[in-house]
């Protein structure tokens, strides 16, 4: 365990080193070229702030409303049906939009119900196995303009599906059921 522990707390300082030491051997000015990234990278998060604003109040106003709740009635019943716990609806849901409040529900549910029970496993792997695809189409096609983004959003829909399916499917075969 301790080799492990070692390895990770050197890998990234090391890996940095490697990368300065690589571009200087290539004769590019790596402080520089630093100190520009930190730049854009400034002049990214601005743009940005505005959408992320935006996102978080619909998050919000979603949550708030009242139609996350009424969307989990609806759906509670076939959920139970194909074998997948009620408690783990409101991730299902609330992964594509937002990232943080998936992992506040992920740490609720395995506070609960515990790390090694199929809830707990399931969250886990869902909380992993899918991305937050709202949050990414409004965030950062937003920051650089793309206005169109129809097929981004069915294909990232889609993958979440199949997160949630095959993660379902992975938890029930090696885990087992409720």
């Amino acid at each position: 365990m301790a080799l492990f522990a070692t390895i990770s707390i050197t890998f990234i300082p090391l890996l940095i080193g490697i990368i300065l030491l690589y571009g200087t051997y290539k004769q590019v000015p790596t402080y520089e070229s630093f100190v520009e990234g930190g730049k854009e990278g400034i002049k990214i998060a601005i743009q940005i702030i505005p959408f992320l604003v935006g996102m978080l109040v619909a998050i919000s106003v979603f949550r708030a409303s009242g139609a996350l709740d009424a969307l989990m009635n609806v759906l509670r019943p076939f959920m139970k049906a194909i074998g997948v716990p009620a408690e783990i609806v409101p991730l299902l849901f609330i992964r594509p939009i937002s990232g943080t409040a998936a992992l506040g529900m992920t740490s609720d549910l395995i506070a609960v119900h515990g790390p090694d029970s199929f809830i707990g496993r399931l969250a886990s792997i869902l909380q992993g196995s899918t991305d937050t695809t709202f949050y990414v189409l409004t965030v950062y096609f937003g920051a650089v303009g793309i206005k169109k983004m129809g097929d981004a959003l069915k294909v990232g829909l889609l993958a979440d599906v199949f997160g949630i399916i095959i993660a379902i499917v992975v938890v029930s075969i090696f885990f087992g059921t409720r």
